[in-house]
């Protein structure tokens, strides 16, 4: 690997944001030519049946021609969050403190519609030829 290899590798400023199971990283690294950009990732813990644990990261690369344009959308974007919903959160997920709870027979005891999204194998499938 060359310098100019190692150079776009390296992180000029990092900053870190810890958010429960989810932990973003703010990077700013070096183009080839020299100029910076941002990468925002974020990074979520996925813990196995078994306690074996796996990360699923997304990352979004952000340029300097689109910061303005990306800093006034979020800004409206949140401003609107907090107009509309408060700044409290709503859902106990989020809470640093939640348990969920089950019932005897290992289902939750907590109905919300959150919790009982249909997912594509709770659907039944139709052969149109049979009807």
């Amino acid at each position: 690997m060359n310098n100019n290899d190692m150079m776009e590798k390296e992180e000029i400023f990092s900053k870190v944001l810890r958010a429960g199971r989810r932990t973003y990283f703010f990077d700013v690294r070096s183009t080839k030519a020299g100029d910076y950009y941002l990468t925002v990732t974020e990074s979520k813990k996925f813990t196995n049946d078994d306690g074996s644990y796996h990360y699923k990261k997304h990352k979004i690369y952000l340029y300097k021609e689109d910061f303005s344009e990306f800093n006034s959308i979020l800004q409206e974007m949140t401003d609107y969050i907090i107009a509309e919903k408060g700044d409290e959160v709503i859902s106990e997920r989020h809470q640093k403190d939640f348990k969920k709870e089950y019932d005897s027979n290992g289902s939750s005891e907590n109905n919300s519609t959150e919790d009982n999204k249909q997912t594509p194998e709770s659907f039944t499938d139709i052969d149109f030829d049979d009807i």
